[in-house]
């Protein structure tokens, strides 16, 4: 058994704490690419996505009813919109997409998408615990974008390193 922030025991693999468990795996991801970077706009945008995992986190580590008593863990229409000009902005000036990409080609970019899959995961939590408990709605979009954006961010950083991506063969 586990508490809850605000006292409520639950059993170690109940929705809510695998959820917020995974947010905190994404976050050790993202401290690994972190370590392999040196571009500091990337990395300033890095850490502070690992500050709004924490917030994430705690919201999905406090009681429903406590989240009634606090605005200290909500994501906003902000964070999503700044998450989406950051894809925007990677994005910009890539070369033009040209299929379904293998992860790999560097150790950053293979990085990227480790992050990418571990958010995917964290998006199947989050709509899981949906099913069964009030999940801010901010959080789900949230969660959603930031997926995309390392995708685009594997895109950008094998440009910038000036390797190719992978892109899968179709066997037909």
């Amino acid at each position: 058994m586990t508490s809850l922030i605000g006292g409520k025991r639950v059993p170690k693999n109940h929705v809510r704490v695998e959820t917020y468990g995974t947010v905190d795996e994404l976050s050790a991801h993202l401290g690994l690419l972190i370590a392999d970077l040196t571009d500091e706009t990337i990395v300033g945008r890095l850490q502070g996505i690992q500050e709004d995992l924490f917030i994430v986190g705690a919201y999905l580590a406090t009681e429903v009813e406590q989240l009634e008593k606090s605005q200290m863990y909500e994501m906003t229409d902000s964070d999503v919109e700044r998450i989406e000009g950051y894809i925007d902005d990677t994005e910009d000036g890539l070369p033009a997409w040209k299929g379904f990409t293998l992860p790999g080609g560097s150790r950053s970019a293979a990085q990227c998408h480790v992050c990418r899959t571990v958010c995917r995961r964290l998006e199947r939590r989050v709509m899981e615990l949906s099913e069964c408990e009030v999940v801010a709605s901010n959080i789900c979009t949230y969660i959603n974008r930031l997926s995309d954006y390392f995708y685009v961010l594997s895109r950008r950083l094998l440009f910038i390193e000036g390797k190719e991506e992978i892109i899968w063969k179709k066997r037909c």
